[in-house]
């Protein structure tokens, strides 16, 4: 399967912006899991949650603090719109 683009931005910078194998994102209405050829979705983010990356397939996951923001899947792949984002 192809890999799927993820852009993780804040105000500030752009904290990631790879291909991965998939990514969990908490969304208020709960967590979701995204991979390349996911129908389009957009989700507000969990305030206080973290987004999980899975860099390849059966990889432990990079887990990256995140406030506040949204989450859109599109046909260009994943953007994670952030407040905050890191430690």
């Amino acid at each position: 399967m192809a890999d799927l683009h993820l852009e993780l931005v804040t105000p500030e910078k752009l904290v990631m912006s790879e291909d991965v194998y998939m990514v969990v994102v908490p969304g208020t209405e709960g967590q979701s899991g995204i991979m390349a050829g996911h129908a389009p979705f957009m989700t507000v983010l969990k305030d206080g949650d973290e987004v999980a990356v899975y860099r390849t397939a059966g990889s432990q996951p990079e887990k990256i603090p995140v406030s506040g923001g949204f989450a859109e899947m599109s046909a260009n792949g994943l953007t994670i719109l952030a407040e905050k984002a890191g430690a």
